[in-house]
């Protein structure tokens, strides 16, 4: 027997939740063969006496399908989660995915992308165009959810109101067809405009044709912070009314308001298993979030596209109503500075500005003598919208509540954008492994593997993936549970974590000690249907 590269001497963590257990890892034209411990040839040998062997990671909530440009810090970036063992990333969260985008609307949607991910940005018309071209010469492997926020921008635009039945239909045929095509689910991010001005009645109606091709509805929720027992409610109300399968997205709850509401909302979740829900939820493992700086305020300033919120934040009168909005709040609007503070927003990306990255805007507003309104108002016209802020709103009891809960699985929420990215993009798996398994007990190293693994491939259909098992495609990660951790900081959010030995996808080394290889074995994955696509939605 021929065998490509065998992995030898490795306790093997499989993926499934079983106990390691001592085995060979054989990988003949791009598929596992797992084998008794014993000497084999190969072409390629790599030894992996004490360390451990596991399936290629699965982060199932990142936003690299937006990264575009070739530059140095850009393919620094692209490596992040490839060095820390991401062999599949589940990319078109929060909404915001870069397809499907007709003619005559891809300036809406760029513009839209641009100031949330910053440019160059890019769309596509279809789930094919995007996965020829994202596909090229990646290193590891993406699936795509269609982002609910794209489908309105593309069809309604950013006007504050209901789609009509007109637009609703050719929002869920656009869906229709990007699922049909591969796309692995259906997206939301309801605190971001346009999604915000959705109605529960129109995400159900899409909802309903995730649920027609027995693909996940994936939901940033209308609020995670004083709001959140409710916004959960109201994605558990979609689900259930679309017989869609639910995943609640990084789940959290952030704000001072809502500390601690974590023992309500997985309770929640627990119960809504209970009665028949099929839901899930996933988690980064850090305190703190990030977003575009422009969602912070409220939505009617970018209610009329981005061109005309740029226009607005010069205006005296725009910021007066942004601090009134600010004080009081709004209704069914997440309120993150009211919950929190300027003080615990800090710059992240600002292009043009990199003097005020790693800063608060309350530091910022003091030093420049000015309103924190008129600092976020100035920058934002400054950078043409595209500044990235983290928001440091959560705790730590709440985090480790979730990353503990059986129903969770682990994410980074990576936004990759030069700067100073959260680095999450950079460690969170490592930092799952190091500090939660290894370090504080959490869980265990079986565990957190299936969070990472098995876990989330089954979840979002990715056959023949996730474990490692005959006939499986060969991605793996050999790695040392001694030394595995982090080594991304909010300083230097980009640093490579340590204990991470090989990384193979598709039977291709491409991460080999500290040597990231040329080889480019990644694609696009077209997830296939898990139950008859029945129009159910017409």
């Amino acid at each position: 027997m021929e065998i490509d590269l065998l992995v030898t001497g490795g306790e093997v963590i499989d993926g499934s939740g079983s106990p390691a257990r001592s085995a060979d890892v054989g990988v003949r034209d791009g598929r596992l063969l797992l084998l008794p411990p014993g000497s084999r040839s190969a072409a390629t040998v790599v030894n992996a006496r004490g360390l451990v062997v596991t399936p290629g990671f699965v982060d199932v909530h990142t936003h690299s399908d937006l990264l575009a440009g070739d530059d140095e810090q850009r393919e620094r970036l692209r490596l992040a989660p490839l060095r820390q063992g991401v062999t599949t990333e589940i990319c078109g969260n929060c909404g915001i995915s870069p397809f499907p985008v007709p003619a005559g609307r891809a300036e809406t949607v760029r513009d839209l992308v641009a100031a949330t991910f910053g440019p160059p940005a890019a769309t596509y018309a279809s789930f094919a165009e995007f996965a020829a071209a994202q596909g090229a010469a990646r290193r590891n492997h993406l699936a795509a959810l269609v982002g609910h926020g794209t489908l309105r921008a593309a069809v309604v635009g950013f006007a504050q109101r209901r789609a009509t039945a007109v637009e609703l239909r050719r929002m869920c045929a656009l869906l229709d067809e990007a699922l049909s095509a591969g796309a692995a689910g259906l997206s939301t991010g309801l605190i971001y405009s346009p999604g915000v001005n959705a109605g529960t009645d129109e995400v159900i109606a899409l909802a309903r044709v995730a649920a027609a091709h027995g693909k996940p509805y994936v939901t940033h929720l209308r609020d995670e912070m004083s709001q959140v027992d409710s916004a959960l409610e109201e994605a558990i109300e979609i689900a259930t009314a679309a017989g869609a399968v639910l995943q609640v997205s990084h789940h959290k709850t952030a704000g001072r308001r809502a500390w601690g509401a974590t023992v309500r909302t997985l309770a929640r979740l627990e119960r809504a298993r209970a009665e028949g829900l099929d839901v899930l939820c996933d988690v980064y493992p850090y305190t703190a979030g990030s977003t575009a700086l422009h969602a912070l305020l409220p939505p009617w300033v970018i209610a009329d596209g981005v061109p005309a919120m740029l226009t607005a934040v010069r205006e005296a009168t725009v910021r007066d109503r942004i601090r009134a909005d600010l004080a009081a709040g709004l209704p069914g609007w997440e309120n993150t500075v009211g919950n929190g503070g300027w003080d615990l927003i800090r710059v992240a990306s600002a292009p043009t500005s990199p003097d005020v990255e790693g800063h608060t805007i309350a530091d910022l507003a003091a030093a420049r003598g000015v309103d924190p309104v008129d600092c976020v108002c100035d920058l934002l016209a400054a950078e043409a919208g595209n500044v990235t802020i983290l928001s440091h709103s959560m705790r730590e009891d709440d985090v480790r509540r979730v990353l503990a809960s059986p129903l969770a699985m682990l994410c980074s929420d990576g936004v990759p954008k030069p700067g100073r990215p959260h680095p999450r993009w950079a460690g969170s798996f490592a930092r799952m492994l190091g500090h939660y398994v290894r370090d504080v007990g959490l869980l265990s190293l079986t565990e957190a593997v299936h969070k990472m693994t098995g876990m989330p491939a089954r979840r979002f259909g990715l056959a023949g993936r996730g474990l490692l098992a005959d006939g499986y495609a060969a991605d793996l990660v050999v790695l040392d549970p001694a030394q595995v951790a982090d080594g991304a900081t909010y300083d230097d959010p980009l640093a490579p974590p340590r204990g991470i030995r090989h990384v193979v996808v598709d039977g291709r080394i491409v991460v080999d000690g500290d040597r990231v290889t040329e080889a480019r074995p990644g694609r696009v994955l077209a997830v296939a249907n898990r139950a008859p696509a029945t129009p159910r939605w017409t």
